[in-house]
């Protein structure tokens, strides 16, 4: 998708696009949720990313998570579909998007956190009740929803 959004972005420059995407709460034996600090933002978010022309949503998120994380994803329930112009928002360089995201919970992955060192500076567990200040606002509304909302069943976000 990356070249995808670079051949739009030669096209339509810095104005808003639509996005495919997923989000990763992942989710540790402790109920911690993993984050990692944004190289584009510095600020922290969930492991997210937007889906490759061929790709399924559960293809991006096994790739994302491997890409930003190291780990490998087991299995995934669905949470949450996020659309509409509450998603909305622009990047440091000036580029907006309008995410149609599918939100994961994904409580069983292998493997040892790792900062991928272009995406993130850093992965860090956090615990639910403890997460910082400085988090991607789309994402923080994820979190929010998992707390305060999520009741087991698949819901539309906002």
């Amino acid at each position: 998708m990356e070249n995808y959004v670079k051949e739009i972005r030669k096209l339509v420059g810095n104005a808003r696009i639509f996005l495919p995407g997923v989000r990763a709460l992942i989710l540790n034996e402790k109920g911690q949720v993993l984050l990692q600090k944004r190289t584009d933002m510095n600020i922290w978010g969930l492991p997210a990313g937007a889906v490759e022309i061929g790709e399924t949503a559960m293809e991006t998120l096994h790739r994302e998570v491997r890409e930003e994380t190291s780990l490998q994803v087991l299995s995934a329930e669905p949470m949450a579909l996020y659309s509409g112009k509450n998603q909305q928002f622009s990047y440091p360089n000036g580029d907006q998007i309008q995410p149609f995201a599918l939100a994961f919970i994904v409580r069983e992955w292998e493997g040892e956190p790792e900062v991928d060192g272009v995406e993130g500076c850093e992965v860090r567990w956090f615990g639910l009740e403890a997460l910082p200040g400085d988090i991607v606002p789309v994402h923080r509304q994820v979190l929010d929803d998992y707390v305060n909302r999520y009741e087991g069943k698949f819901f539309l976000g906002e």
